[in-house]
């Protein structure tokens, strides 16, 4: 069934989109702001031309995923525009890597079958990447997840995922009795472990999230699920004996309300502003979003919330859900169960994101500091996640 005329009229709507939100905040300033205009323009052209070169050379696959993927991103270039000027024209730059990154996997890359034979190699990057921020990185906030190059900070456990995902794939392939899962849950502790050392909560969830997906993809076996979880349940246990920092974000995950000006001030702003919003929020540039702390990284949710409603974001996470579903429906076409694990794995990593930082916010599980894939400001979260979304759409060329 050709979908090119769905996916234009999609790519239509996202231009429709880039320019109603450019245009409302280039209005609101005065004189009128040229500069929203350009970035407008800017997003508008590197998303077509994008699109062009996928549709062009390899128009096997499913070309949802960089759509949907490219209307998250607007999403976020518009709100970060209208927060801080100098951030959005980061964020755009980021994107635009990221977009690059993506456009390169899909066109050089070889098979990725070839990729299992290198899975002691794929070993070794995930475990140092995990280490770095433990044996380099200071403590921001009470985490020890960046590291500093060059002047450049980025998240090390960040692109460990995507190595943590192939490795996965590639020792559960050929999963046949207990003994094949020996290696590779070591593996997942140890990944754990770094992430409970770093006070970095929130990915220590999201490889969580992708190890039981994985897990029972490999093997459709319950009881393992089963048994992962007690053992979650007991390192979680021992992690709140341990650290002040996992004590503080339950305390104030079971009630943020007394200590609203104090320890839960984050989670209390956050939660007043998607209440202030109402279902179709203040209007864009109209919400104050000054009152909320990390309002361009984990609490960008809040602000859109604020000024575009409860509505949008439903809409968001119903954006986020058929991105999920697309990557899912290329798990399906898969040529192999390793390929199939990969796409399964790299689609976990995004959907696990989304439901932490969300369900942190909205404070129905513990806050953790993440960001909210391809809308929050991070070059190191837009980079990972289009570099998997560039896998995912290679697979999805290949199993056509």
């Amino acid at each position: 069934m050709d979908t090119s005329r769905d996916e234009k009229k999609l790519l239509r709507y996202t231009y429709l989109l880039c320019i109603i939100g450019f245009l409302n905040l280039a209005i609101l300033k005065d004189p009128f702001d040229k500069g929203a205009m350009i970035m407008c323009l800017i997003t508008c052209v590197l998303i077509g031309y994008s699109y062009f070169v996928i549709r062009k050379f390899f128009s096997d696959g499913d070309k949802f995923i960089f759509i949907f993927s490219s209307i998250l991103a607007v999403i976020g270039i518009i709100v970060l525009y209208r927060i801080d000027t100098a951030i959005a024209v980061k964020q755009i730059i980021w994107f635009a890597i990221g977009v690059t990154g993506f456009i390169l996997i899909v066109v050089l890359f070889p098979d990725f079958k070839k990729f299992c034979k290198f899975k002691y190699l794929l070993l070794g990057c995930t475990i140092v990447l995990m280490s770095l921020g433990t044996l380099f990185a200071p403590k921001i906030y009470g985490s020890r997840n960046w590291i500093s190059i060059g002047g450049f900070l980025f998240q090390p456990s960040e692109f460990g995922k995507l190595f943590f995902v192939i490795y996965l794939a590639a020792a559960l392939k050929d999963y046949k009795t207990f003994k094949d899962l020996i290696e590779p849950g070591v593996v997942v502790m140890i990944s754990l472990g770094f992430m409970v050392l770093q006070k970095d909560l929130g990915s220590a969830l999201i490889f969580f999230g992708i190890s039981i997906t994985m897990l029972y993809i490999a093997t459709s076996k319950f009881k393992y699920i089963i048994v992962c979880f007690l053992l979650f349940g007991v390192g979680a246990a021992i992690s709140y004996k341990l650290f002040d920092h996992v004590r503080l974000r339950v305390l104030i995950w079971q009630n943020p309300w007394p200590y609203a000006t104090d320890k839960s001030y984050q989670v209390v702003q956050s939660l007043l502003a998607i209440a202030s919003g109402g279902l179709t929020g203040s209007g864009l540039g109209k919400g104050y979003p000054s009152y909320i702390p990390a309002r361009t990284t984990d609490f960008i949710f809040s602000v859109i919330c604020e000024e575009l409603g409860i509505l949008m974001g439903f809409a968001i996470i119903l954006l986020y859900f058929l991105l999920f579903y697309r990557c899912m429906r290329a798990a399906i076409y898969a040529e192999d169960n390793f390929l199939r694990l990969i796409t399964v794995g790299y689609s976990a990593m995004i959907a696990c994101q989304v439901l932490v930082i969300i369900g942190g916010i909205i404070n129905v599980i513990p806050l953790t500091g993440i960001t909210l894939p391809m809308v929050s400001q991070g070059g190191s979260s837009m980079l990972s996640t289009f570099f998997a979304l560039g896998v995912i759409q290679k697979i999805s060329e290949e199993g056509r």
